[in-house]
């Protein structure tokens, strides 16, 4: 960036995002996209209204420039007021409600974007900011507090994610009888006390204000519910670890916040003493301003893990906070300035760390298993990250193989690193089962190699026992699957990948009972699922049993997640269908399958499924469902 093509001014920013947006997306997905589009528009219009312009608007997030606080913050009070009266129109369930933020200060611009600590302040107020309501900061309150008809609630400093110093906030009060009003703060009185009894006073005060500190000091975070909570606490501790924080201004350092995060995740997951949430779900809260509450009320854990990195050069320095969700206190919080090839074993350092916070005690071979490591090349871990995350979330031959040529260049780093081994080897299962293989015998035993070297490399290696559990289902060698995926939960008391393997198992040998649990477990461990199929193999599990109206709910908890051209959901409910009878509603998913694989051949997607006898009646209802 240089200073043609970027300047600095001040500016009044606008933050405003949906509560609840993702309940509401695995609600009703068409309709919250609507909705959104409909208030979205509003708020656009307000935003032009009040001499204002739309600067981005991703996701659910929207962020808006002014040149005047005061028109920023009447812009932020009428998008409250249509938006109560569009809500008012709608079922209570189906209501969106936003929450904004508003902050005065400097920002850069650049081709009509803006960045900086202006932008980020509005966005951590955003935030603070009740559902339905507005927070402002400081700059922004001292230049409205006397220029508008509305009132104020002091919120105190607010210590907020990335940013060094505290910040003032104020809740905005628009009832009429708040006009005028600032509620909270308290200037400086005049006392006639001697110096002596000040001296007392200010020792008395000192005192106390150490013991409140450090035994009954008020939380900073708002404190979590357990009521509120999507799964129940186990009666152990549990935790997420969030995506740690870019700080570097350069998106090529994204991945070295994602290794640290990930690092930590598969540490902890090694002990049994411990829950601890899949990557995958947590990493989805990546990028936006996310309260800890929220996550842990959602991911149903009782501790949060957020982080920062930050890479000048060939340094990097890395702030790490471990937070008790139920109290809104920090149990502790690090900074670590570390040479960037030192990245990996830091993991390690901070992994022990949690465990000793959270007072989880180890047996001599659960912390021999933690400190393991797979590479000490900070790149090959990189490359395996990208691998793993091409083949997870939707499916097709192109992402596969660009897996597959990620896993490569790692083992030419490190031609010792289990994990890029397994993950080459689960790739080439993978494409038999999506039908992209050209040969899939020879890609069944190159997948067998691959695993066995995995698990050679690393014994101890839940994935890898994971990984080569599925390319022994596809050999139909159940024995060795079962025994493998056994390993895998094993060696992985925390991995949700392993959980759903040995679903998988049970699903293929038929045991479709025992399945089940194994995939509700892999689903409290994840609640975004490990695996684009998990929710397929759980809905197949309900059908072969005959709990249809089960199968058919868990299909369609799979469009909000994937999109409505997740191709396994529409002949997951078109075999579904068939089965109960419901052959017209049979078809409509047969159209749609076809819709989305014009090639689909019965024939040709039945020949590489490793299915007994189920084979049969599946085919069966596809034909009555218009497929062929």
């Amino acid at each position: 960036m240089t200073t043609q093509e970027s300047k600095r001014k001040l500016a009044a920013i606008l933050s405003a995002d949906v509560k609840g947006y993702s309940r509401l997306m695995s609600q009703d997905e068409e309709a919250t996209v609507k909705t959104l589009k409909q208030h979205r528009a509003a708020i656009s219009g307000l935003v032009t209204e009040h001499r204002g312009r739309v600067i981005d608007s991703p996701g659910d997030n929207i962020l808006a420039e002014f040149g005047s606080v005061v028109d920023a913050v009447k812009c932020a009070v009428k998008v409250q007021e249509t938006l109560k009266d569009k809500n008012a129109e709608m079922p209570e369930n189906k209501r969106m409600v936003f929450r904004i933020g508003v902050n005065l200060g400097d920002v850069i611009e650049e081709e009509g974007r803006i960045y900086g600590d202006g932008v980020n302040i509005a966005a951590r107020l955003e935030g603070l900011a009740e559902a339905g309501g507005i927070c402002i900061s400081g700059t922004a309150f001292d230049q409205v507090k006397n220029r508008l008809s509305l009132g104020y609630q002091y919120l105190g400093k607010q210590t907020v994610k990335n940013i060094p110093d505290p910040i003032r906030a104020y809740k905005v009060l628009t009832e009429p009888e708040s006009a005028g009003k600032v509620i909270g703060e308290k200037g400086p009185r005049r006392t006639q006390w001697r110096w002596a009894a000040v001296t007392i006073a200010l020792l008395v005060l000192g005192a106390v204000g150490l013991v409140w500190n450090f035994y009954w000091r008020a939380p900073k975070i708002e404190p979590a519910s357990k009521e509120k909570m999507a799964f129940p606490l186990p009666d152990k501790p549990s935790i997420a670890v969030l995506a740690f924080t870019n700080m570097s201004g350069d998106s090529k350092d994204d991945l070295l916040g994602d290794v640290l995060a990930e690092g930590i995740i598969n540490g902890l997951a090694k002990s049994e003493r411990i829950l601890v949430i899949a990557r995958n779900s947590t990493f989805t809260y990546k990028g936006k301003p996310v309260k800890v509450k929220q996550v842990a009320e959602e991911m149903g854990v009782r501790y949060v893990i957020e982080g920062s990195v930050q890479r000048e050069g060939e340094r990097v320095r890395i702030t790490v906070q471990l937070i008790d969700a139920l109290t809104g206190h920090h149990l502790f919080s690090e900074r670590y300035d570390r040479d960037l090839k030192s990245l990996l074993d830091l993991q390690d350092e901070i992994t022990m760390r949690v465990l000793t916070a959270v007072q989880v005690k180890l047996t001599g071979g659960e912390g021999a298993r933690i400190s393991a490591e797979g590479t000490k090349n900070l790149d090959a871990y990189l490359k395996r990250l990208q691998a793993s995350e091409q083949i997870t979330g939707t499916l097709n031959k192109e992402r596969v193989q660009r897996s597959m040529q990620l896993s490569e260049e790692a083992i030419a780093l490190d031609p010792e690193y289990a994990d890029a081994y397994s993950i080459l080897g689960v790739a080439h299962v993978i494409l038999v089962a999506i039908g992209a293989s050209e040969s899939p015998g020879e890609s069944l035993r190159r997948s067998l190699e691959l695993g066995k070297k995995a698990v050679a490399l690393d014994e101890s290696n839940s994935t890898a026992h994971a990984n080569l559990a599925f390319t022994y289902i596809f050999l139909r060698d159940f024995g060795k699957a079962m025994e493998e995926a056994e390993k895998g939960v094993s060696l992985g008391p925390n991995s949700a990948h392993a959980y759903w393997t040995l679903g998988s198992v049970f699903h293929y040998t038929g045991r479709r009972q025992e399945a089940i649990p194994c995939y509700q477990k892999s689903l409290r461990l994840s609640p975004i699922p490990v695996n684009s199929q998990l929710l397929t193999f759980l809905a197949g599990a309900y059908r072969d049993l005959g709990q249809y109206e089960e199968a058919l709910v868990t299909y369609k908890k799979i469009f909000p997640l994937y999109g409505p051209d997740h191709a396994m959901a529409h002949f997951g409910l078109a075999v579904c269908y068939a089965m109960m009878g419901r052959e017209d509603e049979a078809r409509a998913e047969g159209a749609e399958l076809l819709r989305i694989d014009p090639n689909f051949s019965v024939e040709r997607f039945m020949k590489n499924l490793p299915l007994g006898t189920e084979k049969d009646r599946i085919a069966e209802a596809l034909r009555k469902a218009g497929l062929k």
